[in-house]
C-alpha cells in the first residue's frame, strides 16, 4: 500500500509538471503577442499595400497567399504546374505553407488525426515539407488576413520561401497531393513544438518588417496584428 500511495504520489506530481509546462508554453506565447516586433509608425496596418498577399489560417495552420505572378516572382517557375494534378484555370493566388512531413501527408483532414501523429510532430525528429496550393479569388472568402506589404518586403518574404527549399529548388513529393490544385515539395528543417508550421509563417513576416509576435507557436499569434480581409 505504501509503494502505490508513492507511485501515486509521483505520477500525480508529473501531471502537475506537465500542466505546468503546457500553461508557461500557452502564457509565453500570449505574452509575446503582446510585445510585436516591427511595431513602428511606418508599419501602421492601414497602409497602402504595393503587394496584395495574405495570411490565410484554418483556425490551426497559417499559410501565406502571394499573387501567382508580379514583377518580383513568377510563381509558376518555382512550383510548376507540372506537379498538380489539375489545378483551377482561374486560379490567381498561390498558398504556401511549411510544416510536419508526417502530419502534413498522412492528415489530409481533421478526422485523420491521432493523437500518436499529434505528439509525434509535436516531440520533433520528422523533416518538413513545403505545401502548396493554387487557388481561385473565391477561396480566400473565410480565414484570410491583409499583409500590407511593399515590393521590398515582398521581394524579401519570396527569398524566405525560397531558402526553405534544399538548395533553393522545388523539389515534388511524387503522388502526394490533398486534392487536384495541391502538392508537396522537400524542405529544410524539422518540426517540434518550439518550430511549428507558424513560427515558419511568423519568422517569414518578421524578416519582412510586418508587424508580428516575437514567437509564434499558434495561428493567432501570427493572425493577431494583421487586419481581416480578402480580395
Amino acid at each position: 500500500m505504501r509503494m502505490l500511495k508513492r507511485w501515486l504520489l509521483r505520477l500525480a506530481f508529473a501531471l502537475l509538471g506537465l500542466v505546468a509546462l503546457v500553461g508557461l508554453y500557452v502564457a509565453t506565447a500570449f505574452a509575446l503577442v503582446m510585445w510585436p516586433a516591427n511595431a513602428e509608425p511606418g508599419h501602421a496596418p492601414d497602409k497602402v499595400a504595393e503587394v496584395q498577399a495574405w495570411v490565410l489560417s484554418n483556425g490551426v495552420h497559417t499559410d501565406y497567399v502571394f499573387p501567382i505572378r508580379s514583377a518580383t516572382v513568377d510563381w509558376l517557375q518555382v512550383f510548376p504546374l507540372s506537379d498538380f494534378r489539375a489545378p483551377p484555370p482561374d486560379a490567381e493566388f498561390v498558398a504556401i505553407g511549411w510544416g510536419d512531413r508526417e502530419f502534413y501527408l498522412n492528415t489530409p483532414t481533421w478526422g485523420d488525426l491521432t493523437a500518436a501523429r499529434a505528439f509525434g510532430a509535436l516531440s520533433g525528429g520528422n523533416r518538413a515539407l513545403v505545401h502548396v496550393s493554387y487557388l481561385r479569388r473565391a477561396q480566400l472568402a473565410r480565414g484570410a488576413y491583409r499583409l500590407p506589404l511593399s515590393e521590398a518586403q515582398y521581394a524579401r518574404l519570396v527569398d524566405y520561401v525560397r531558402a526553405s527549399l534544399p538548395q533553393g529548388r522545388a523539389t515534388a513529393i511524387a503522388g502526394a497531393h490533398y486534392d487536384s490544385q495541391d502538392a508537396f515539395y522537400e524542405a529544410n528543417g524539422g518540426y517540434n513544438l518550439f518550430e511549428t508550421c507558424n513560427t515558419w509563417s511568423g519568422r517569414g513576416l518578421r524578416l519582412a518588417g510586418v508587424p508580428m509576435s516575437r514567437w509564434t507557436p499558434f495561428d493567432f499569434t501570427v493572425t493577431w496584428h494583421l487586419a481581416p480581409g480578402h480580395p
